[in-house]
């Protein structure tokens, strides 16, 4: 008996396994109705076997899309020199000489910290931009990071826009947009696979620290994927 239900447990992981992520992302599909406005695809990772006490195990990384958000992620770019070549593909630039002004307003500032995505800044006024703002910017994380002399800008914005911080701090949980229900079910797959293989790496036990995970649209039903 015992043997049996260790060959029919092996049969239905294999079985399992044979199912993809795409096969998830069209189950979720098809088990959501259309609502009246763009969803997005939100992505869950449970966590195991981590002590989060220790500072080896948290996460404060960054991980780029490969089939980027869906969305069009706001980008701000702190700039001196830069300044020109940024207002060609940035959403907001702020020059060296606006950020005493700035950093006078944090009204202001703290209405940009929540309305921008990400804030890019050049090498060289990363201090000043760290003296002034860093107060309101910090204690959000928001601080920009830094474009290096000669760098093209436009590459570091493109890069931003598909990018998203994976924090885990004092949850072992990560919660993610990954993508919106317009985009190519093979795309959101790609999405998917892309962030569960880049955690796995940054785990102190690879994949085995993975629990579980879940993608659903935002009115949708939770689909387990294996991992």
């Amino acid at each position: 008996m015992a043997k049996k239900k260790a060959k029919a447990k092996a049969k239905a992981k294999v079985k399992e396994e044979r199912i993809t992520v795409l096969d998830k992302v069209r189950e979720a599909l098809a088990g959501s109705r259309k609502r009246n406005f763009r969803q997005s695809w939100d992505l869950s990772i449970n966590l195991k076997g981590l002590d989060l006490k220790k500072p080896e195990n948290r996460l404060n990384t960054e991980f780029t899309f490969p089939e980027g958000t869906g969305k069009q992620l706001k980008v701000a770019v702190f700039a001196d020199t830069l300044a020109a070549e940024a207002r060609e593909c940035a959403d907001l630039v702020i020059t060296k000489a606006e950020i005493p002004v700035l950093a006078a307003d944090r009204k202001k500032l703290k209405r940009l910290a929540n309305e921008y995505d990400w804030f890019l800044g050049e090498a060289t006024v990363m201090p000043l931009i760290g003296k002034a703002l860093g107060p309101v910017l910090g204690p959000r994380d928001r601080m920009p990071k830094p474009i290096p002399p000669k760098a093209k800008v436009l590459s570091f914005v493109e890069k931003a826009r598909k990018s998203v911080k994976i924090t885990v701090k004092e949850s072992p949980a990560i919660h993610l947009r990954i993508g919106t229900e317009d985009m190519e079910p093979e795309n959101v797959a790609a999405n998917i696979e892309g962030v569960i293989n880049f955690v796995g790496e940054k785990l102190p036990k690879g994949k085995n620290n993975i629990k579980s995970a879940h993608i659903k649209l935002t009115m949708g039903k939770p689909v387990k994927i294996t991992v």
